[in-house]
């Protein structure tokens, strides 16, 4: 018996008689193939997913110019998760048709949802330009569109799509996280607070909200406003993962080393993985006077990671001040190595060469510490000096970037 008879038999006799009908050879071909769309909608409507596809391709086999069975199969492949199978299709039968109503919104979720986001894009985009005045439909491309500029991390082209849906939505918290985000990673940071600000509307408690603020503070320079959201999402939520190693790092950039140890300590309670912490909080026990305490930590962060420059330099220190020159040299020029252009990698070189009598390298690495020095200075110069320097007694505007 074929293998379609039986499980039609079981759809409460609607796909019987259909099928019946197509495979009757008395039956005229127009009755037939409208026999067989019926079988293969109402196997679809069950969820038979591979009788709808066996009998939709066999109506493509009479009539492989019919637009119907290409859409429906790739529709049923996309049901699936067979999202590349589906994409075929849907482009076989826009070739037949690229008129037919929901053809090309399907390809677009199709390539959306298989990750195939660069040529989602266009797609949606057209889509979006030709949708009618229908805000749910509008809004949804426009999430879709901000989405795929965000798994991009195209997040300066996500944020306008992103600002739209959330003005579109104006309870929506998720939407304005992901925009917040977005502003963020593509330094728009004045972005971040002002979003941030709508955030607290709808949840005035949100410890991400507060650690995405407080980065967006820190890079205005503004380091006290930067520490008091940090400590505020540290309140919030003392388990949210970064969040002490944030408000840490911070206390450590003003070398406020006593404060800053509890948080890195409690941020590796959260997670003993976070090798930042690891790190700060070794360079942090090394700035406090304890040696034995940072050494461990310090080798542990450059055994998880060997790129991490100020591990290997206070590795350098510790070997130094404990009598290990060898080893000091090593780990320092390793530092100098992986990071060429920090100055005081090659000041301590050059006082550690000097100590141990090699004039000629000490001579080098003050040089290239000078040298530094002097770009580094001549560069600030140039802000202060060039077309877009502050004006004398004026404040720039929050936020605000020169080109």
């Amino acid at each position: 018996m074929p293998r379609l008879l039986p499980v039609a038999l079981a759809l409460i006799g609607i796909a019987t008689p259909a099928l019946m009908r197509a495979q009757s050879p008395a039956t005229p071909p127009e009755q037939r193939q409208q026999a067989q769309r019926q079988a293969a909608i109402t196997f679809e409507q069950q969820g038979q997913f591979p009788e709808a596809e066996a009998a939709w391709r066999a109506i493509l086999r009479t009539h492989p110019s019919d637009i119907e069975p290409y859409a429906h199969i790739a529709l049923l492949e996309a049901r699936q998760q067979h999202y590349k199978e589906a994409i075929v299709l849907y482009r076989r039968a826009l070739a037949l048709d690229p008129r037919l109503p929901g053809l090309r919104l399907d390809l677009a979720l199709a390539l959306f949802k298989d990750g195939n986001l660069n040529e989602a894009i266009p797609e949606l985009n057209r889509l979006l330009k030709d949708a009618p005045p229908n805000p749910p439909q509008a809004q949804r491309l426009t999430i879709l569109l901000a989405m795929a500029h965000y798994g991009l991390a195209e997040y300066a082209q996500a944020v306008p799509y992103f600002q739209r849906a959330a003005a579109a939505d104006p309870n929506n918290l998720p939407l304005r996280m992901a925009l917040a985000h977005s502003c963020l990673w593509s330094k728009q940071y004045q972005c971040v607070l002002d979003v941030y600000q709508q955030i607290l509307t709808l949840n005035a408690e949100s410890a991400e909200a507060d650690m995405l603020a407080g980065e967006a503070s820190d890079e205005l320079k503004d380091r006290d406003t930067a520490i008091a959201q940090f400590r505020a999402a540290v309140k919030v939520d003392p388990n949210q993962p970064d969040a002490h190693f944030g408000l840490g790092y911070l206390l450590w950039t003003r070398k406020q080393y006593a404060e800053a140890a509890p948080e890195f300590e409690a941020e590796l309670a959260i997670n003993p993985a976070q090798i930042q912490a690891i790190l700060y909080l070794g360079d942090t026990r090394m700035q406090l006077g304890q040696p034995d305490k940072a050494q461990p930590l310090l080798e542990k962060a450059a055994q998880l990671d060997p790129s991490l420059w100020l591990a290997h330099l206070d590795l350098g220190l510790l070997d130094a001040s404990a009598g290990r020159n060898d080893d000091a040299l090593r780990e320092m020029r390793l530092a100098a190595k992986l990071k060429p252009d920090e100055v005081s990698i090659h000041w301590r070189l050059a006082q550690l060469d000097r100590k141990l009598g090699n004039t000629a390298e000490a001579k080098a690495e003050y040089a290239k510490a000078n040298s530094l020095t002097q770009s580094a200075d001549e560069s600030v110069y140039k802000k202060m000096t060039g077309p877009h320097a502050p004006t004398p007694g004026r404040q720039p505007v929050l936020g605000q970037t020169n080109p």
